[in-house]
């Protein structure tokens, strides 16, 4: 039996075990199923839900709230997944204020199961690169000033200190780190209003992080290009990061960065998150030796596709005109989905992006779990139906799209000198 947790006023994390834990799927409170749940994964966080309280099932299988016994405030409580981890369900909680805001999360819902905490999330990737014990060690402010030494006049590399020490970002730290997935941000300007947009505010929210205010140079980007994918182990470089706006459109910029690269080494990969508007862009980044692309994608449904992401100066037929040319190029493309329990899983949903992926032939969906306040979206994106399920979604896109991979995150691709 999974049973309902909570936090007191003083933030001490309590279980209830006359309440059955649920989870919400879309807008529905439903009883997880033993595939839906795994136990709490290294590198996850908890957090209490001020203004919220959780709903479970008392001992009679009635919805029961969870007040404030004894008179103390309590609040419900959720987990932050780390990447490779895929939410299933999001918290079962009751908004007592109408003016309470949750900041820009993923929040997964979470139980008391055999003297354990669990989640309501599947692993869909491997978690060794991106666990919490790899990052912000003690070295990395020398390590930081030791490269700021090296390119004292790299603007860019400011950026990705800030990024790393303030906002502690594994990209960004990574160029430091010299392994893996680097990010180089290099475009403040962007071409959709996406709901969830984490570097610019929206609404109600405040931005987690700021975004860049400068356009590189070709000289900037070029350097630390060369830097990570030369030295780095299983080394990518990434343009569209979460302190940005939309990569391509600096395609003329990153396309040199990209060629004066290449002429160094051929080593690593040289991979671009874009939302693949600006068809333009892509292609003159692709003709200058892009190695893979992740589109990011709310929805395949056009109608849902232009409520979330509120594109600016391109059209939901850019996105096809954009894949299908990288594809011909050899790009890598993967989708990144952006994944909500009981909107991602509603038939509807999956029917178009079977379709989308069947007309547009793509090499990996990477599932990414949408951070945003649950009311803010229901808010502004319509639609009925019944979510199926993360699980069962997954396995039919596995049944009816094998060749496909799934995954959390871009992984290298292949390059030799």
């Amino acid at each position: 039996m999974y049973y309902t947790l909570y936090a007191d006023q003083e933030g001490n994390l309590l279980d209830c075990p006359t309440l059955t834990m649920l989870g919400q799927s879309g807008s529905q409170w439903v009883e997880p199923e033993r595939a839906e749940m795994m136990p709490l994964p290294p590198g996850a966080s908890l957090l209490s839900l001020p203004g919220y309280l959780p709903v479970g099932l008392d001992e009679e299988n009635q919805l029961k709230l969870l007040e404030y016994p004894g008179g103390s405030s309590i609040s419900a409580v959720a987990a932050l997944l780390p990447q490779g981890f895929t939410r299933t369900l999001l918290p079962a909680a009751v908004r007592q204020q109408k003016d309470v805001q949750l900041p820009l999360y993923g929040y997964a819902a979470v139980a008391w199961h055999q003297d354990k905490i669990y989640v309501a999330a599947i692993q869909s990737d491997e978690h060794r690169k991106w666990h919490p014990k790899n990052y912000n060690s003690e070295d990395l402010p020398a390590k930081i000033q030791r490269m700021q030494k090296k390119y004292p006049g790299n603007r860019v590399l400011q950026q990705l200190a800030k990024c790393s020490l303030e906002y502690g970002c594994y990209t960004a730290q990574n160029i430091f780190y010299q392994r893996w997935e680097g990010g180089i941000p290099s475009m403040p300007l962007c071409n959709a209003d996406c709901l969830a947009c984490i570097s610019e505010k929206h609404g109600p929210f405040a931005s987690p992080q700021n975004r860049l205010n400068f356009r590189p140079d070709v000289e900037e980007i070029a350097q630390l290009g060369w830097e990570h994918l030369a030295k780095a182990r299983e080394a990518i470089i990434s343009f569209g990061q979460g302190c940005e706006g939309e990569p391509s459109l600096n395609a003329a910029t990153l396309s040199q960065a990209i060629r004066i690269i290449r002429n160094k080494t051929g080593l690593g990969t040289i991979n671009m998150n874009t939302n693949a508007g600006y068809t333009q862009g892509i292609k003159k980044i692709c003709d200058a030796g892009l190695d893979s692309m992740r589109v990011t994608i709310f929805s395949c449904w056009e109608e849902n596709y232009l409520r979330y992401h509120r594109p600016r100066n391109y059209t939901w037929s850019d996105l096809s005109r954009s894949i299908n040319y990288a594809k011909e190029q050899g790009v890598l493309v993967s989708l990144n989905l952006l994944v909500y329990p009981g909107f991602t899983d509603r038939e509807q949903e999956l029917e178009a992006l079977l379709t989308f992926v069947q007309q547009n032939p793509v090499d990996m969906i990477q599932l990414r779990n949408l951070n945003i306040d649950p009311e803010y979206l229901w808010q502004n994106i319509a639609g009925d139906g019944v979510g199926m399920g993360i699980v069962s979604f997954l396995e039919i896109i596995k049944k009816e799209l094998p060749q496909v991979k799934l995954g959390s995150y871009s992984h290298p691709k292949t390059v030799t000198e």
